[in-house]
C-alpha cells in the first residue's frame, strides 16, 4: 500500500482503537484480578516492592506480562520489516488480525487466578503490539491504550497555544485530548459490557478491532503523510 493512501494515522482510526485501549482496561480491572494490563509502570512497580519484600516467586508473577508486551514490540517490527511491501494487506492489518484471534481466545478463559494470569498476560501482549503499530494520529505521536503521555503534550500544546496564538497549536491539542476523551469512552463501555457479560466482554473490544481493520482499507487523499 502507498503510505498516502493509508489511514492508519487518521483520527477516526485513534479513536477506535483508543476506545479499545479503555475498554480492555476496565476489563481487565473489573473481571481479571483487578489490575490494568495496558501499560506496564504498575506492574514494574509491583515487582519491585516484592522484591523488595523478598518474595522472589510473587515478583516472577509481574514479570510475565511485562515479558510479554516486549515480546509484542519486537513481533510487530518484525511483522512490519517482513510484510511491510504486501499488496494484499497492510502489515498493520495483519497485526489487527493477530491481535483480534488472541482476544477470540481469552474470551473462552473462564475467571481463576492461572486463567487471569494468561488473559491479562495476552492483553499485555495485544497492547503492545497496539501501541507499537499505531503511534500517530495525523501527524502526532499519540498512544492508543494509555493517557499519561497524551495528557502531556496536549497540556503542552494548550499552553503553546496561549502563549502564541497558534491555531496549528490548538488543533493539535484538541486531539490528544480527543483521543483521551475515547479512551474513557471505552472505559464506560467495558465497564458496563463487562458486568453485563463477564469474561466474554472482551469479544466487544475484538469486534473494534475488526472495524479498524476495515477502516485501513479506506484511501486517503494524496497529501496524507503517513508512515509505511
Amino acid at each position: 500500500m502507498k503510505k498516502s493512501k493509508q489511514m492508519s494515522e487518521a483520527f477516526s482510526t485513534g479513536a477506535f482503537l483508543a476506545v479499545v485501549g479503555g475498554f480492555l482496561d476496565a476489563y481487565t480491572y473489573i473481571c481479571r484480578g483487578a489490575v490494568f494490563a495496558n501499560a506496564q509502570t504498575g506492574n514494574i512497580v509491583l515487582m519491585g516492592i516484592k522484591l523488595a519484600e523478598g518474595n522472589f516467586a510473587g515478583a516472577g508473577h509481574y514479570i510475565i506480562p511485562i515479558l510479554a508486551f516486549i515480546a509484542g514490540i519486537l513481533i510487530s517490527e518484525g511483522i512490519k520489516e517482513i510484510f511491510r511491501k504486501n499488496s494484499l494487506l497492510h502489515w498493520r492489518q495483519i497485526i489487527l488480525a493477530f491481535e483480534i484471534i488472541i482476544l477470540i481466545l481469552a474470551a473462552f478463559l473462564p475467571s481463576g487466578r492461572a486463567n487471569n494470569l494468561i488473559t491479562n498476560t495476552l492483553v499485555s501482549f495485544v497492547c503492545s503490539l497496539q501501541v507499537q503499530s499505531f503511534k500517530k494520529v495525523n501527524g502526532n505521536s499519540i498512544a492508543t491504550t494509555m493517557c499519561t503521555g497524551n495528557l502531556r503534550s496536549g497540556t503542552e500544546l494548550l499552553f503553546s497555544f496561549f502563549a502564541t496564538k497558534s491555531g496549528e497549536h490548538l488543533k493539535r491539542s484538541f486531539q490528544y485530548f480527543g483521543i483521551i476523551l475515547f479512551f474513557i469512552i471505552g472505559a464506560a463501555i467495558g465497564a458496563v459490557a463487562t458486568r453485563a457479560f463477564d469474561v466474554k466482554a472482551v469479544l466487544f473490544a475484538a469486534f473494534g478491532l475488526l472495524i479498524v481493520f476495515f477502516i485501513l482499507f479506506i484511501t486517503k487523499g494524496d497529501k496524507a503523510n503517513e508512515e509505511i
